[in-house]
């Protein structure tokens, strides 16, 4: 039965360029300022990382909880596409209580269709990983990946939340994943110093009991939600926001193959979580940028700049782990137009970091020179998903793309945002100033002096 909810927003905010553009700050700005009830994940999984850092200086990376949970009050849905590691929620749980958080579990609701990530999920994805050398993809080392390349292969054995509390069922199930993993590497000889100790893992009978003692306290806690469950949270009055995980230039559809994540970054997927619930509401989407690119990990940033990596601080990515160097590129026309493209019809702007803007000599990039003379203003792009063609666009870009800029830097964030609006075609309705949400200022009060 489909519903209509007049009296709620909804909102989203939907990365537009390879992560780390600030969504954890919006996200925790707009629910103070639009009185939030509750926050949607609606994608990815514990590889997400959003970083909110309050005006008193306590910080948190949020991985699977809300980025509004320091809002008292505030509840966290993990929408039935999200990916779900029930320990590592534990972990998260008792870091928040570390900054004032004491109640994060008692204000979740886990979808009971949600798949797992389990020890195996992750010992397989680090060691295939691993086995691609060279051509690592950039993993984050969590399992997501694996988790759902093993339920789309058999959907019948995938360990679903609802699972959890039914130990027989789970640990059926825990088995009948670890051995279809070791089956795949049966033949492979360890090629790093850690791969051993992963391949003792999927060796390992002993640890799905041990496990799922350890996930039992989160199920207990945050009981599986039915999607009526859901539906009747995400209808009461007052605003939802959808946090989106990753960026759309990271999607597992439209980002640059093979150098992307198993998670659809869209205005369609968080059409489709509200139609799941049975509600009939207009969203009004955001997409989030940040006034320079980043990327943690390989895979094609044209505009990257080592002058730029030396000038940003990263506080909160490092270029040690799974993903490796972060780097900083100069804001590009082109990705963004692409992103624009696969990301659906956007309401609006809002960036990041346009205090960085004053003094970095910042330029917009318009346009590549390719490898065979040819400038490109865009990239081709189609509904029709085709890995094949992410990949030959992956190789345009990786290939001799030469970024072609504008001829002065961009003076002020003001300037900064009118190019922006330019090239978009969107208003920018916020802009931050810092990495906290006092910092946070509307579209008519972005000035050169901050």
């Amino acid at each position: 039965m489909t519903t209509t909810a007049a009296a709620t927003r909804y909102v989203s905010l939907l990365g537009l360029g390879f992560g780390d553009c600030g969504k954890g700050l919006f996200t925790d700005h707009l629910c103070g300022a639009w009185q939030a009830h509750t926050v949607v994940r609606f994608n990815g999984g514990a590889q997400a990382g959003h970083n909110v850092v309050l005006p008193d200086g306590r910080h948190h990376t949020f991985s699977q909880f809300g980025a509004g949970s320091f809002h008292a009050g505030v509840a966290t849905v993990l929408a039935s596409p999200v990916v779900v590691h029930p320990t590592a929620l534990r972990v998260e749980e008792e870091a928040l209580r570390r900054v004032g958080v004491p109640d994060a579990f008692a204000r979740l609701l886990i979808d009971a269709r949600c798949r797992v990530t389990t020890p195996f999920h992750q010992a397989a994805g680090r060691l295939r990983e691993w086995a691609r050398g060279a051509a690592a993809h950039g993993s984050c080392g969590v399992g997501v990946g694996e988790t759902v390349r093993q339920a789309l292969a058999a959907p019948a054995d995938a360990l679903r939340y609802g699972d959890l509390p039914h130990r027989a069922r789970t640990l059926d199930k825990l088995e009948a994943s670890r051995a279809a993993l070791r089956r795949e590497f049966a033949d492979m000889a360890p090629s790093h110093p850690e791969a051993a100790q992963e391949l003792a893992l999927l060796d390992d009978a002993s640890l799905a009991q041990r496990w799922f003692d350890a996930a039992l306290p989160c199920v207990r806690l945050s009981p599986p939600a039915s999607a009526d469950a859901i539906g009747a949270t995400l209808a009461r009055p007052g605003t939802v926001v959808f946090e989106g995980a990753q960026g759309v230039l990271l999607d597992e559809w439209r980002g640059f193959h093979p150098h992307t994540t198993w998670s659809t970054i869209s205005t369609a997927a968080v059409e489709a979580v509200l139609h799941d619930a049975g509600i009939d509401a207009p969203v009004q989407h955001l997409g989030v940028l940040r006034s320079y690119l980043t990327r943690h990990g390989p895979g094609p940033l044209p505009t990257h700049d080592r002058a730029l990596d030396a000038q940003f601080a990263e506080p909160h990515n490092a270029d040690e782990g799974w993903q490796g160097a972060f780097r900083r590129g100069h804001p590009d026309a082109v990705l963004l137009r692409y992103a624009l493209a696969a990301i659906g019809r956007l309401d609006g702007l809002v960036v990041s970091h346009l205090d960085a803007v004053d003094g970095a000599h910042l330029r917009w990039c318009t346009g590549y020179r390719t490898a065979d003379e040819a400038n490109l203003a865009s990239l081709p792009f189609s509904d029709k998903p085709d890995l094949d063609r992410q990949h030959a666009l992956t190789q345009l870009l990786l290939q001799g793309a030469q970024p072609l800029y504008e001829p002065h830097p961009v003076g002020s964030p003001q300037a900064w945002v009118e190019r922006a609006e330019a090239f978009s075609g969107l208003s920018v309705r916020f802009g931050a100033f810092g990495p906290t949400r006092d910092t946070v200022r509307a579209r008519k009060h972005i000035r050169k002096t901050v």
